[in-house]
């Protein structure tokens, strides 16, 4: 667990431990923020002078040689990992990138017996990083018999996916994060306690209100420069907490640029010196959690008398609810608790305008009697391939547990 130098410092002006025993509890979910991540403290040598790069960064790259980043999900099935290659040729698909290999054993996919592991090209992007003919290229893994990693949800995903595209179904997600200094405490927060309670930041404006605009900033224009659906942001309830909305997107492509912006978000985030946390709980105590709402609609409920087919889907999601919370995502039993605009782990509901419901009707599908549904289960750290799929199996296939 991580032991920050504010509860020392705490310790030290309260005179012992009782008197931390709350803030220390408080700051409990922050160790777990991310996948093999610890809370380091970082040398002064590790720290690089940004502006630095900008001069071989504008060096002049040869027209016969493009710099492709393949970037892939991990172990973890949450983080993400990428390495580069030259091609000479600018590819215009990425069914045109050839296959690359990569160590599993060291990214929790492998054994080192038995290491190589195989990066198949399936999304392809604009690098809002390196610039020019440069590309970030998604890749599903597989294993050496060719058979879909363990973390590669995309291919179950399409197989659902496949049958109901006459349905049209349309996606949109609202990823939740939360910004963390290296040290795992909140982006911005005291270093010797906390910002005042929920209430001013949400949407907020100011320096005491809003921590890390800049990074979210950064990330939106570089989703819009890499072809990712992005589609808005704000500030979040508890601070230093955002959010980004990806889509309407049809299909599994929502997941493809999904995984593209949280990719991108890292990268952003790493060049300011910053940690992004997905964790559905990063901070304990009287602070919202992080989810990642589903919006979710097919052409019959977006047309007249739709509201009749998302009555029917959601009496669906009823019936399994429990298969869904199975794939929402790790530790969100810590963000649903029915507190903080969330809804009870254990029971399914839903209704119009209810942000304590598990599937939200907004109130203007309501009044036109169409539109969309709003399931609000899924944390933050969700893999939104799985949670497409289930929609899909659930409400379209009509699968049953």
């Amino acid at each position: 667990m991580v032991v920050c130098t504010a509860v020392l410092g705490i310790l030290r002006s309260k005179g012992g431990v009782g008197g931390v025993r709350k803030v220390a509890t408080r700051w409990l979910a922050v160790s777990a923020h991310r996948p093999y991540s610890v809370a380091v403290q970082v040398g002064q040598s590790s720290i690089t002078e940004k502006t630095v790069l900008h001069k071989y960064m504008n060096l002049p790259q040869p027209d016969d040689k493009v710099q492709v980043s393949y970037v892939w999900i991990d172990g973890t099935g949450e983080a993400l990992r990428y390495k580069t290659k030259t091609v000479n040729f600018e590819p215009s698909t990425p069914e045109e990138l050839p296959q690359w290999s990569f160590d599993g054993s060291s990214t929790g996919q492998a054994h080192g017996h038995n290491s190589d592991r195989y990066l198949q090209p399936i999304a392809m992007f604009r690098d809002p990083f390196k610039l020019g003919k440069n590309k970030l290229v998604l890749c599903d893994v597989y294993d050496q018999d060719m058979q879909p990693a363990e973390s590669n949800r995309r291919k179950s995903c399409m197989d659902a996916m496949v049958p109901v595209m006459h349905h049209d179904p349309w996606f949109g997600m609202e990823q939740e994060y939360t910004l963390l200094d290296v040290d795992g405490q909140p982006f911005g927060w005291p270093k010797r306690g906390f910002p005042g309670p929920q209430g001013p930041y949400y949407c907020g404006v100011g320096a005491d209100r809003v921590f890390g605009r800049d990074i979210e900033e950064a990330h939106y224009r570089a989703c819009l420069y890499a072809g990712i659906d992005i589609s808005g942001t704000n500030a979040e309830v508890m601070p230093s907490q955002w959010e980004y909305q990806v889509g309407p997107t049809v299909g599994v492509a929502l997941g493809d640029h999904m995984w593209m912006a949280r990719f991108l978000l890292d990268r952003v985030a790493e060049d300011f010196g910053a940690v992004v946390s997905l964790h559905p709980k990063p901070v304990s105590g009287d602070w919202n959690g992080a989810g990642a709402h589903i919006n979710f609609s097919t052409k019959e409920m977006r047309g007249e008398g739709g509201l009749k087919f998302i009555t029917e889907a959601c009496e669906k999601l009823a019936a399994r609810h429990k298969h869904h919370i199975g794939r929402y995502g790790k530790n969100n039993e810590l963000r649903l608790t029915g507190l903080h605009e969330t809804s009870s782990m254990d029971r399914f509901s839903f209704g119009v305008a209810d942000r304590s419901a598990s599937v939200r009707i907004p109130r203007a599908v309501q009044d036109e009697g169409k539109g969309y549904l709003e399931d609000r289960r899924p944390g933050s750290n969700c893999d939104p391939y799985a949670v497409i799929e289930a929609l899909v199996r659930t409400c379209l296939l009509d699968e049953v547990d």
